[in-house]
């Protein structure tokens, strides 16, 4: 290697080039900038930290088995942990979209550590006689199972820090809000047609609950997460890794992450098959059908303000139209739509991308890695922003909704019991004729008591939920 003042040269097994003298990232990083110019998308942070805390992690575990040398180690876990605070973050460079498995990436990650790790030693970058990206930072690794795990330890990250408390954040304000409306009847809806009534604080608390539901699924699912292939090296058969590695390095992954972290119990079957990721996915898609339909419901309970239902208003964060003065759009509930809609989208690639590895490896992953990692984390960012700017700060319109369901025709649902079905629908089309209540040509007609019927049509005892058992 030779140093001149603006840039060094590297050589690899294809050749030599000249690196700038600035980056801490090596040759096989720049080659894969010439070769993969396609979105310019680069890597997550989560997703660099979860690679780093693998590095570091494998730096402690072979240093305590001597399998590097303690002071290498000791300035590769220094240097990671400098990444982890935030810098040479400009230094993982190369595209979302690039060769197989993700080994472009890995050995940016790898040549980034030793770069620097030969800094805090004292040499120069790219002397990679002291601290090799390969011999040393890679020991006892390989990208087929320092990926894999990487997919693991960024999906655990991003849930924990970004969608389990953003979550957890819309439940309770969806909670406030069941409490706040529930004494408020409304007009229930089946078909986009007039059904009995509910309480407007019953729709909030069937959101929240829907919500609780959710984290279960994804909680189970994030479970598979836990379980790594990391110690099986190029196929699963943890060749050039010292008896204990595997274990050690769990244990000291899992508990920078605080997380259970284990061995998985077949290292070729946890490196090849990507079904924990298909499954976290599937859970993130299915948490996003329904709060499509959240996002659906609370724009239709406020459109308007003249012509729609407004039975709710939801807060107006910015002005709704270039041309229409004093327009305010539901646009927090439309946002999370199209969040919904990437989600999904993402799920179908991570599914693609799992059925199209082929015998020993996956090549696939960087693909399923920033698809699930940045579904994630949006989906996350997207709940948090939809809690803070629009729950929390809806508030009911009580007449409205007070009006349509003392009109609803479905009302005479309650009668049936009473009078028949044939009769009360008889009734309904009669009322809808005529513009008379149903009350009126019950009575006109003799079908029930004064007293009775009031107490049968009470849209409060109508609409009051089950107590449960």
């Amino acid at each position: 290697m030779t140093n001149r003042d603006n840039f060094r040269i590297e050589r690899d097994s294809m050749g030599e080039r000249q690196i700038s003298a600035d980056a801490y990232y090596g040759i096989q990083t720049l080659r894969a900038i010439e070769n993969f110019p396609i979105s310019g998308l680069k890597p997550l942070a989560t997703y660099i930290d979860a690679c780093v805390l693998i590095k570091k992690a494998a730096a402690i575990a072979n240093g305590r088995l001597g399998c590097i040398d303690p002071a290498v180690s000791d300035a590769i876990v220094t240097a990671a942990n400098e990444i982890l605070q935030g810098n040479l973050r400009e230094q993982f460079v190369v595209d979302v979209y690039q060769a197989g498995a993700g080994t472009s990436h890995h050995m940016n990650v790898n040549e980034v550590l030793a770069n620097r790790a030969l800094e805090l030693l004292g040499d120069i970058k790219g002397n990679y006689q002291r601290v090799n990206p390969n011999d040393h930072v890679n020991y006892g690794q390989s990208t087929n199972d320092v990926i894999p795990t990487a997919i693991r330890v960024g999906g655990l990250l991003a849930l924990t820090h970004t969608l389990n408390p953003a979550l957890e954040s819309a439940i309770v304000a969806l909670d406030k809000k069941a409490v706040e409306f529930h004494s408020i009847v409304k007009s229930g809806r089946t078909h986009m047609q007039d059904a009995v009534p509910v309480r407007l604080g019953d729709t909030f608390g069937a959101f929240a609950q829907i919500l609780r539901d959710h984290q279960i699924r994804i909680a189970s699912a994030a479970g598979d997460l836990t379980k790594l292939g990391l110690g099986g090296s190029a196929v699963g058969t943890g060749l050039n890794t010292h008896p204990e590695y595997r274990s050690t390095v769990a244990q000291i992954l899992g508990e920078s992450i605080g997380q259970p972290l284990t061995v998985a119990p077949h290292l070729m079957a946890a490196m090849q098959s990507m079904a924990p990721f298909v499954n976290v996915s599937g859970s993130l898609r299915n948490l996003a059908t329904d709060l499509l339909k959240i996002s659906h419901d609370l724009r239709l309970m406020d459109s308007g303000p003249k012509t729609g239902f407004k039975e709710i208003q939801l807060p107006p964060v910015q002005p709704g139209s270039s041309i229409m003065p004093g327009k305010y759009n539901p646009v927090m509930a439309e946002m999370i739509s199209m969040v919904c809609f990437q989600v999904m989208g993402f799920d179908r690639s991570i599914e693609m991308a799992a059925q199209a590895g082929q015998l020993e490896l996956n090549v696939m992953m960087p693909l399923i890695a920033y698809d699930l990692i940045h579904g994630i984390e949006i989906l996350g960012n997207a709940i948090q922003a939809l809690t803070d700017q629009c729950i929390v700060g809806i508030t009911a319109n009580p007449e409205r909704c007070r009006n349509y369901a003392e009109g609803s025709l479905a009302l005479v649902t309650a009668l049936n019991t009473h009078i028949g079905y044939l009769n009360a629908a008889n009734v309904a089309k009669e009322s809808l004729a005529t513009g008379k209540s149903l009350r009126q040509i019950v009575l006109e007609q003799g079908l029930m008591e004064p007293e009775l019927l009031a107490q049968v049509l009470d849209l409060e005892s109508m609409s009051e939920l089950p107590k449960s058992s």
